[in-house]
């Protein structure tokens, strides 16, 4: 495989960043940046590296398991902190700037947990190009980006953990289940619960990185724009809309504009 001399200069900075850590406590959600990060940091700092995963009901049970399993392969130390995301008093109004109340507290309650480290989280360069009021937490309280700070983009991240043998390294983009709510909605754990479902059994017909929006009592499924036609073929789409009716959406409706990152953010635009 081939790697630009621009982007193993990123790599080689990435390295220097965690060497410079000493001890480093990794934000582990299991997506395509935090595995990679917490991966270079276990191989450079050994058991001075971390993984801090944050259990809560934003997360599903299928996502969690993987973070364990992939400490558990790698003896990566992992700090396990349940979080009850409904104990911020903003979430379940879910105002535009959600994610920073959020954020707040669950860095807050990772760097106590993490006393003697520095703590990290996976964000990269392509980070900064969407509406992401968490930043603005992270930044508060001083949690550092290696990924972002190297100059390391999503494509960059993929390139290097293909290299490395990461089994992550095509998978779709993760994001927490409250992303999949319009602004203002309420957000309650069925509803949660829910949007997990509908997604769980979407993939299981063989889709990957949809997101199934929620406006009210309709569900908005955005898939890859290459999977539309074949998402709306009658038996398929007669099984994504008896299922998704059955656990409690009243209308289904399938994006044509397809799967695209922070869709919820296109009205602050």
């Amino acid at each position: 495989m081939d790697i630009s001399p621009d982007i193993r200069n990123k790599e080689n900075a990435l390295t220097e960043r965690i060497k410079a850590a000493g001890k480093l406590a990794v934000a582990f959600s299991g997506g395509v940046d935090s595995t990679y990060l917490l991966y270079k940091a276990h191989e450079v700092l050994g058991d001075n590296a971390v993984a801090v995963t944050v259990k809560s009901q934003v997360i599903t049970e299928d996502e969690f398991k993987w973070t364990s399993d992939f400490c558990a392969q790698t003896g990566v130390k992992q700090i396990v902190l349940d979080f009850d995301v409904f104990a911020v008093a903003e979430f379940d109004n879910n105002p535009p700037d959600r994610c920073y109340y959020c954020k707040r507290k669950i860095f807050g309650s990772i760097r106590e947990a993490s006393e003697g480290y520095v703590v990290a989280d996976g964000s990269n360069v392509d980070d900064t190009g969407d509406y992401r009021p968490g930043m603005r937490a992270l930044k508060e309280l001083e949690i550092t980006s290696p990924l972002k700070e190297a100059g390391l983009t999503k494509s960059d991240i993929r390139l290097l953990s293909k290299e490395e043998g990461l089994p992550t390294w095509d998978h779709p983009s993760a994001a927490c289940l409250a992303s999949r709510f319009a602004y203002g909605e309420k957000i309650s754990e069925a509803g949660l619960s829910r949007v997990a479902a509908a997604e769980k059994f979407i993939r299981s017909l063989g889709f990957e990185g949809i997101r199934v929006r929620v406006h009210g009592d309709i569900a908005r499924i955005e898939a890859d724009p290459s999977d539309i036609e074949l998402m709306t073929y009658e038996r398929t789409r007669k099984e994504i809309s008896a299922e998704l009716k059955r656990i409690g959406f009243k209308y289904v409706t399938i994006d044509i504009d397809g799967y695209r990152v922070g869709s919820m953010n296109e009205v602050l635009k």
